[in-house]
Formats: C-alpha cells, sequence, structure tokens
C-alpha cells in the first residue's frame, strides 16, 4: 500500500524517500546535491529546475558546513493526497543569527563572503521558512514542486508537519506519524515501535496502516483501540492518537506508552495524559482525554527520542506553520541516542 495517497493525507515517508546527512565539511555538499538529484529526478525535475535544485542544496548545505554548529541537511519526498513536493529542512544548534531579516539580504555575510545563500534559497524555492536564536541554533526549510512554477503564489500547505529521524547507524526508522485533515479536523497519530531497525519500522508502519484504514470521523480511542489490535502481531509500540477541532476549541487524545503530546498557547505548554502500556500487547484501560483549545495553540506530539525538557519560548509562532515548529523542536529537544519523531498540527486563520 502506498502509505501517502488520498486526500488530505500526510504521514512519515519511507526510507527511500529521505535522506538525512552530516553537514560538518566542504565535501557535504556534494552528498546532499546527489541525493537531491536522486529523489527530484524521481518527480520528474528536470532542465533547468533540477539545476535550481542542485543550486538551492548546494547552497543550504555549504551555509551549515561554513557556519553551523552539528549541522545536518534532510532530503526528502513530501507526499499531500495526491500531491509531491522535494522538501530539504536543515538544522544546526549554533551560532544562531540575531537578525533573520537581516541574513536574507543579498551582501550580508558574517565571513567575508558575497552572502548570496539564505537569500537565493529563498528565491528559487516554491516555498521556504527559517526560524534562529542566537546561542542556541537555525532550523530553516524550502520545498520544491514539480508543477505550479516558480514565482506563482504557493497553496497554503496542510496545517500538520512531521518528521522523523532514525537512530545513528540504522536506515529505517522505528518512529512514524500520520496526519488527515477531514471536516475541519485533524486526526494525528505517532507510534514509537519498540526498539529499533526494520522490526519497529515494520510495528511503526503498521499503526500507520490502521490509521489509514480507519473511517472518519471517529474518536481517538476509538482509532487507539483499532492500532492497538492491529499491532498485535508485531513487537507493539507506543501510541497517541488526537483529534484537533479548531471550530470547537477543542483537542481530544488518546494515548498508550510514552509519546508525549502539548498543546502550545500563546504563553506556555500543557501537557496531555497518556496511561502507560504497550499498543499491541496485554494492557490496562484505554482512556480518552479532552482539553481546550486557546486561539491561535499549536499541538505537538513526539517520542521519547525528544526529550520533553524544552522551552515553549523559544519555538517559532504557530503563525509560522507546523514545519518550523517540527524542525525546532527535533533540533533542540532531539538529543536521545533513539528514533525520532515530532509531528506538530497548528490552527491557521484563528487568533
Amino acid at each position: 500500500m502506498d502509505p501517502l495517497t488520498g486526500t488530505g493525507w500526510m504521514t512519515s515517508p519511507p526510507s527511500d524517500d529521505a535522506v538525512w546527512l552530516r553537514a560538518e565539511e566542504p565535501s557535504a555538499a556534494a552528498g546532499a546535491r546527489r541525493q537531491a538529484v536522486r529523489l527530484a529526478e524521481r518527480l520528474g525535475f528536470a532542465g533547468e529546475r533540477l539545476g535550481q535544485i542542485q543550486l538551492a542544496v548546494t547552497e543550504a548545505a555549504s551555509n551549515l558546513a561554513k557556519h553551523a554548529v552539528r549541522g545536518e541537511i534532510l532530503v526528502r519526498i513530501v507526499r499531500t493526497g495526491e500531491d509531491a513536493a522535494l522538501e530539504v529542512v536543515c538544522l544546526d544548534r549554533g551560532p544562531g543569527m540575531a537578525d533573520v531579516r537581516a541574513s536574507r539580504l543579498d551582501g550580508h555575510s558574517t565571513s567575508g563572503t558575497l552572502g548570496l545563500g539564505l537569500g537565493s534559497i529563498e528565491r528559487l524555492a516554491d516555498r521556504s521558512g527559517m526560524h534562529s536564536l542566537p546561542g542556541a541554533g537555525t532550523v530553516l526549510y524550502a520545498g520544491f514542486r514539480p508543477s505550479g512554477g516558480r514565482g506563482a503564489s504557493p497553496e497554503p500547505g496542510p496545517p500538520f508537519a512531521g518528521l522523523t529521524r532514525p537512530i545513528d547507524g540504522e536506515r529505517e526508522c522505528g518512529d512514524a506519524f500520520a496526519a488527515r485533515l477531514d471536516g475541519g479536523t485533524v486526526y494525528a497519530m505517532v507510534c514509537d515501535g519498540l526498539g529499533h531497525g526494520p522490526m519497529a519500522a515494520r510495528a511503526a508502519q503498521e499503526a500507520v496502516r490502521a490509521m489509514r484504514e480507519a473511517v472518519l470521523p471517529a474518536r481517538p480511542i476509538d482509532l487507539l483501540r483499532q492500532v492497538h489490535q492491529r499491532l498485535g502481531a508485531t513487537r507493539g509500540g507506543a501510541v497517541a492518537v488526537a483529534s484537533v477541532d479548531p471550530a470547537a476549541d477543542v483537542v481530544h487524545y488518546a494515548g498508550l506508552g510514552n509519546v508525549a503530546g502539548w498543546i502550545l498557547g500563546p504563553d506556555r505548554r500543557h501537557g496531555m495524559i497518556s496511561v502507560p502500556g504497550i499498543a499491541g500487547a496485554k494492557t490496562r484501560t484505554m482512556r480518552e482525554h479532552t482539553y481546550a483549545l486557546p486561539r491561535g495553540a499549536a499541538v505537538v506530539m513526539h517520542s521519547d527520542g525528544l526529550t520533553d525538557k524544552w522551552d515553549a519560548a523559544g519555538l517559532p509562532a504557530p503563525s509560522r506553520g507546523p514545519l518550523l515548529i517540527a524542525a525546532d523542536l527535533l533540533r533542540s529537544a532531539g538529543v536521545r541516542h533513539d528514533d525520532r519523531c515530532v509531528l506538530a498540527v497548528t490552527t491557521p486563520g484563528r487568533r
């Protein structure tokens, strides 16, 4: 089954559709460029547009190697419903930028170079964003669509975005996410398969398939039960399911195990409750909880590959989109030696 088809759906991409690379040496640019070309050609990019992608990826990787601390770059195919795009996400842990706006201007440089990189990436991409904190680090993303054309007004993306990263030494990630917009409500799921590697990845992908086959609308507790039953033939995992309903100002949440769920309000974060247990194994009674959704808030779910000791005050505002939130959380909180997954849901148009 293709896990990414169907109107309104987004899931974590399969391992063949996503590559993480370290960008700490000048040679990293060549590797990132090769991976970008490989994935872009699968989406039908060619000619001048393919050359522009190579330029943007080279600039991004070169900037990380020159200026960043522990720079990483992700090149992946992202599918939302029937649409597909190439996406580049860059993370680093320092030194950050005090003036992001100035860094986008041609001629701005902190190292005596021409300073063309960040501005050119933004111009070449169909969609892009950046967030930086001095002394902490920077996240940047750029998206390229096979159709629509550069310079056209980009259609707003879905109100959700997720990132996964396998533990060092593994190709497949044992964490996975799924999200779907249905009737104005976002249904979101994160699964952390037990352990690492192919068997953990199989459990996580079974959770994704269970969500894909579920009939919506549905209560999160019922979706969690369906996932729980589906994972009985696997090693199991921790799972959480949320329904985010901006029109009703409410989030319904059901979790089993140590997937963390949070509501990011304008000035603080509020944790959501999961019960102990393992989906797919014998477990105690599952429960669903209901929480108020403040205006302009976001909902974040992540596996325990991310520490829960992160500061909401340093995150990008929800109005800047879910991918920046997910990327910044992966950068700042994804410090554990484990598979990592984070999924962010925003409520656009609500203040």
